[in-house]
């Protein structure tokens, strides 16, 4: 049934969903605007495997991994109109903490942020390739950076 077109119908109470006339779903109402309801049942079941995180677990655990992990976590929560769709890539990310130590994911979500990326591909790919290394050279500046860059001194 997925992507064929249903029906509905909407009284006060409830909400109704027809496919080729015959009753598959009904929810009750929500008076709550631009709030979505959802049944656990009608959820993909991908998407079920997420539904015991909360926007605080997320933010608890990305906090032990260390700050970079957490300001990363928190802006890709912030930027999707409803938190929960974030929750996957967040949740993803803290997943790489089983295959990395702590402080090179911490300094990968760094990398992430100084890049401007958001998703758990970009983390993934920065540890991947060991760029998320943090140096003990205070001389060395990153590679983001280079001479051909005028800088803030340049404009008066």
């Amino acid at each position: 049934m997925i992507r064929e077109t249903v029906e509905a119908r909407i009284t006060a109470k409830t909400v109704e969903i027809f496919h080729r006339g015959k009753l598959v779903a009904t929810h009750q109402r929500s008076f709550c605007q631009h709030r979505p309801t959802t049944i656990a049942d009608h959820m993909p079941s991908s998407h079920r495997r997420y539904r015991d995180w909360t926007h605080e677990r997320i933010l608890r655990e990305a906090t032990a991994v260390g700050d970079d992990t957490a300001a990363l976590v928190e802006i890709i929560l912030r930027s999707r109109p409803h938190p929960e769709q974030g929750f996957r890539s967040c949740i993803g990310i803290l997943g790489l903490a089983k295959r990395y130590d702590p402080e090179r994911l911490d300094a990968a979500c760094a990398r992430a942020l100084a890049l401007g990326t958001r998703s758990y591909g970009s983390v993934a790919a920065i540890l991947k390739n060991a760029q998320g290394r943090k140096t003990t050279d205070k001389t060395e500046q990153p590679s983001l950076f280079h001479e051909n860059i005028r800088g803030p001194g340049y404009y008066h």
